[in-house]
């Protein structure tokens, strides 16, 4: 009895024991705690600010990355383009550099209002209206602000010199690679593009503009063309792209001629098809023109590369040809002579006639012609040089104060002189 007496106490004691290590276990597991949570300073703060309710991040300043290029030409292309067109001042358009194992990396920023309530739907628009591709939002101190300005400053500077080279004294290689951003630059910006209109137009490669840029400098020295107006001319009516245009366009005439395609015939006339073709959108009525004005003319046409010489057929299977160029130059040369050098009313015959030049197009050729005879100048004026890595390169180590004191020195003397002016 002895012996059962005490396993049976033994028994008792081990439960209870057990039964309190258990308690004692849940207990310590589900005893209230103190938590020592802190909010991270990156979160919004909201409040209202005048009436109105403002997301504003923890930070000195709101940027957005909206762009970014491998081409510091094409960047600064794009950037003059958002100055105008973004609906901000100009100095909340910034544009910075990189450096990157594959070299400089160029970015666009705009400085918005520390707000995400009214900063995020702007961006928005300005995406589904094509000015932007995208964006990324930046929380960025005073510091890292004034160093994107400070760049954008030095890019200002390089490319708005006090005394750009006149763009009749540039050199073919000096114009060449500019000409060819331009290009690209236009058709990208075109507003079929932007607002992706159907049929949206294919917009040129670098190596495709760099090939018509050459034509269009070979063409324009052999007619003694304006090049600046030459370049006004194909911006208005295509944007240098390759887009048959005025499908339905078509005219009466009292008899078809080789190459015409009838329409209708009535009362001993014929309709023909009149559409425009190609980069200069040369209508096919005025392709026989120009073709009839080739073969009149005495000049050396052995001056120019193969591919842009007529032949002494006329074709009008010239969409994908570079003849198209010739053409063009040689009708714009036709009507400066025809109205004694006078390029409103040529420019503005060549969109309509000579008895009635279309003036506004005329215009429209000007205001191009002003922007790219400008950049071409500045960008020409720089012969090549990177500014980033010319004015921008700095070691990693460089304080505020240092970059601000490396960066005002890289300047050219003329750009610091004027300042005191």
């Amino acid at each position: 009895m002895r012996a059962s007496s005490r396993s049976l106490h033994l028994v008792v004691f081990v439960g209870v024991a057990g039964i309190l290590c258990l308690s004692a276990w849940v207990a310590y597991l589900t005893r209230p705690q103190k938590l020592h949570i802190t909010l991270p300073s990156v979160l919004p703060i909201i409040k209202l600010e005048d009436s109105h309710l403002v997301v504003k991040t923890r930070a000195d300043a709101l940027l957005a990355q909206v762009a970014e290029y491998d081409s510091e030409v094409e960047a600064f292309l794009h950037y003059e383009y958002l100055k105008s067109h973004a609906g901000l001042a100009a100095s909340r358009v910034l544009l910075t550099v990189k450096s990157t194992e594959a070299g400089p990396r160029y970015r666009i920023f705009l400085v918005l209002d520390n707000d995400l309530l009214s900063a995020v739907p702007y961006l928005g628009r300005l995406k589904a209206e094509g000015y932007i591709p995208d964006y990324k939002l930046y929380p960025v101190t005073f510091q890292n602000l004034a160093r994107k300005r400070l760049e954008t400053s030095v890019f200002l500077a390089c490319y708005d010199p006090f005394k750009a080279p006149r763009l009749a004294s540039l050199s073919r290689s000096q114009l060449l690679i500019p000409l060819a951003r331009f290009m690209v630059f236009k058709s990208r910006t075109d507003r079929r593009v932007r607002k992706h209109i159907q049929p949206v137009p294919t917009t040129l490669s670098f190596a495709q503009a760099k090939e018509l840029a050459a034509d269009i400098l070979d063409v324009a020295r052999f007619y003694h063309l304006p090049l600046d107006v030459f370049l006004g001319i194909g911006a208005m009516e295509n944007d240098y792209m390759n887009v048959r245009g005025d499908l339905q366009h078509a005219i009466w005439k009292t008899r078809p001629q080789r190459g015409d395609i009838v329409l209708k015939r009535a009362h001993g006339r014929v309709l023909v098809s009149d559409y425009a073709m190609g980069v200069w959108q040369i209508t096919r009525e005025t392709l026989r023109y120009a073709h009839s004005l080739y073969l009149k003319d005495k000049q050396n046409y052995s001056l120019l590369p193969p591919r842009l010489r007529p032949a002494k057929k006329l074709s009008f299977d010239l969409d994908n040809s570079e003849v198209l160029t010739t053409y063009a130059g040689l009708l714009l040369r036709h009507l400066l002579d025809r109205t004694n050098g006078d390029i409103a009313k040529a420019v503005g015959a060549y969109n309509g006639s000579l008895r009635t030049p279309n003036f506004q197009y005329a215009a429209g050729v000007e205001a191009v012609a002003s922007y790219a005879r400008s950049f071409l100048e500045r960008a020409a004026n720089l012969n090549g040089m990177n500014v980033a890595r010319s004015w921008l390169a700095r070691p990693a180590s460089l304080n505020l104060r240092e970059e601000v004191a490396a960066s005002a020195a890289a300047l050219p003397r003329e750009s610091l002189n004027r300042g005191s002016e």
